[in-house]
């Protein structure tokens, strides 16, 4: 896995199936860590506690 976080579009089976062909677990597994990483920003947006008055 690289250092670096870039944004990957959601691959098409496809593409996952290249990447599983070609033995390239590096790159698949930056792909699985960014979409990783976005989930739980999203649910990190998601849970942030309401304003309480």
């Amino acid at each position: 896995m690289s250092n670096d976080l870039e944004h990957y579009s959601d691959p098409d089976d496809t593409a996952v199936a290249l990447f599983l062909l070609e033995n390239e677990a590096d790159e698949l597994t930056d792909i699985l860590v960014a979409a990783l990483s976005e989930a739980f920003r999203i649910l990190e947006d998601e849970i942030s506690p309401a304003t309480v008055h």
